[in-house]
């Protein structure tokens, strides 16, 4: 077993490093041992980092047990619920940057043997992952589980964005300011990632599909029991990857990665996962494109609807029904089995000898929910590069949507509009300088959806935009358009009372003038100019590539 700590906990030679540990406690025994990294999101800000603290304490307990020496440090975690609906959602596609290059540095100041990832939420799991592909040392990644679900509310239990819908309810006047009231205690029941199939537990299930994590980890509930065994056994399993020299890109690699996208597709997972997988395999240096989605979202089976594709049931529900195993079994015919895992073992490995009863929340292929999967990639001359939609979040009548375009740029603007009711019935709302460098750092479009669906509209009305969207969002939307506004993508052309055609079963979206036109319009077009122009928000707007290549900050060009 060779161990790269060695190279700075040599005797004699490494003395000086070797008291800095023994300044903590270490002893020539602990030091003899692999260091192993704990990259550890846990803060009291974010409800899916709150319990991290705990879990990380097993995961210790677990490394010691198999003759590992566990090192902690702290990565930062942001809510993008927090950040919804104001300047705050700037800085959180931003942070996956920032985790990925802390673990990177940490790990390679540090010459450490290998590294367990403990994240939750949305930007978390994906920049660990990226960091790990980077790295390619043994790693695991040890989701914080999602919390329970909440109070029954609107004919469903709720989760927290259940609270910006009821908004909308309160100003059309059907609730009363203490039903909210009420709903705000009731919502989020317990600390963990939201209840919702958003992105925070669509890249948990991802990192379980792609072998990142243990069988099990992806929905294990952040409250359980269960959860704790598997941070005590993630603890002892890094050790044995260690000692097998099982490094990341031995797991992360083209028919992982494919896997990863099945499986998204197969659960109608949140649209912000086509950015995190193309930015990890970029990472991992395995060529990866956006179409590739779209090619398997016609080949895939959607087998579980979980919010917000359908009301009946929630990730919990999930997780009791056998969760990502049980899922991995149902759509094996379309996976590459051999694959490695954390385990050591493969995939089929893995799932040999499981048995999970057949229930209406994760379908067998033979009986899908639908025949194609979640998620589909609309072009056109408003998207020459790529347009994200999520068919399974949409209703079959709003699969094809025509209306008069209104214009908003920015989330504000259209916030505002459709609280004061500007909003109608027909409209197909744009919402542009929302991109990665326009924006800056590429905005949730949440509120304005959530909002909406509170008015009555989501039936009615469309959204587009060159930002993205929340996991939970419904209605009919389309993010991620590329080239964004900013860049001179034709989104800048737009103008009220335009006709914008959404065509998801043909795979277009188009805005109802020639080209000439267009041309003609953006002749006399100039970018706005970024009211941000320090910090870290200013570096990432003038680095951050297209969200068709996953708003990746390219190291070849930088």
């Amino acid at each position: 077993m060779k161990l790269r700590s060695r190279d700075i906990l040599r005797v004699p030679e490494n003395s000086m490093q070797r008291s800095l540990f023994k300044s903590m406690g270490f002893d020539d025994q602990s030091l003899s041992n692999p260091i192993i990294g704990i990259a550890n999101s846990w803060n009291t800000i974010v409800s899916g980092s709150y319990n991290l603290r705990m879990i990380s304490e097993r995961v210790q307990e677990g490394i010691w047990q198999a003759g590992g020496t566990p090192v902690e440090f702290g990565v930062i975690s942001a809510c993008d619920g927090i950040a919804q609906g104001h300047e705050g959602m700037h800085y959180i596609l931003p942070t996956r940057e920032i985790i990925a290059n802390s673990v990177e540095l940490m790990v390679q100041a540090h010459r450490l043997d290998g590294i367990v990832l403990l994240g939750s939420c949305d930007k978390v799991i994906p920049g660990m992952l990226m960091a790990a592909a980077r790295l390619d040392l043994p790693a695991i990644l040890l989701p914080g589980g999602p919390m329970e679900g909440g109070a029954c509310f609107d004919g469903r239990s709720s989760d927290i964005t259940a609270l910006t819908e009821g908004l909308g309810m309160l100003k059309a006047g059907k609730i009363k300011l203490a039903e909210l009231k009420e709903l705000e205690d009731t919502a989020g029941p317990a600390c963990g990632s939201c209840s919702f199939l958003g992105t925070a537990n669509t890249m948990s299930i991802i990192s379980e599909a792609m072998g990142m994590s243990l069988p099990g980890a992806g929905t294990a509930l952040a409250t359980s029991a269960k959860r704790m065994r598997l941070a005590r056994k993630t603890g002892r399993e890094i050790v044995k990857l260690i000692k097998n020299n099982i490094g990341a890109r031995k797991i992360i690699n083209r028919k992982s990665l494919e896997n990863a996208i099945k499986t998204t597709i197969s659960i109608g997972g949140s649209t912000n996962a086509i950015l995190h997988l193309l930015a990890i395999a970029y990472e991992a240096e395995v060529e990866l494109t956006i179409d590739l989605f779209d090619h398997y979202s016609k080949e895939i089976p959607y087998l579980a609807k979980i919010y917000p594709s359908g009301k009946q049931y929630n990730v919990p529900d999930f997780e009791r029904a056998g969760g990502v195993q049980a899922l991995l079994i149902n759509l094996l015919e379309y996976l590459a089995e051999e694959v490695l895992t954390v385990t050591g073992e493969t995939l089929k490995d893995n799932l040999a000898g499981k048995d999970f009863p057949e229930t209406d929340l994760i379908r067998p292929v033979d009986s899908p929910h639908s025949g194609e999967g979640g998620v589909a990639i609309l072009k056109g001359n408003i998207a020459p590069e790529t347009g994200v939609a999520k068919p399974s979040a949409i209703h079959p009548d709003l699969h094809k949507f025509s209306g008069e375009a209104i214009v908003f740029n920015s989330e504000e603007e259209a916030n505002s509009a459709i609280i004061n009711e500007q909003v109608k019935a027909g409209n197909v709302i744009v919402i542009r300088y929302e991109g990665p460098k326009g924006g800056p750092g590429m905005r949730e479009m949440y509120k304005p959806l959530k909002l909406l669906y509170g008015k009555g509209l989501a039936l009615k009305t469309a959204l587009i935009t060159d930002g993205r969207f929340s996991g939970t969002n419904n209605g009919c939307f389309v993010g991620h358009i590329s080239p964004e506004a900013f860049e001179g993508g034709p989104l800048a052309a737009i103008k009220n009372g335009d006709i914008i055609t959404i065509d998801i079963q043909n795979r277009k979206i188009n805005l109802d003038i020639t080209e000439q036109e267009i041309k003609a319009r953006m002749a006399n077009w100039t970018p706005p100019k970024l009211e941000i122009t320090g910090g870290y928000l200013a570096t990432y707007a003038r680095l951050a590539e297209s969200a068709a290549k996953g708003a990746i900050i390219d190291a070849r060009w930088v």
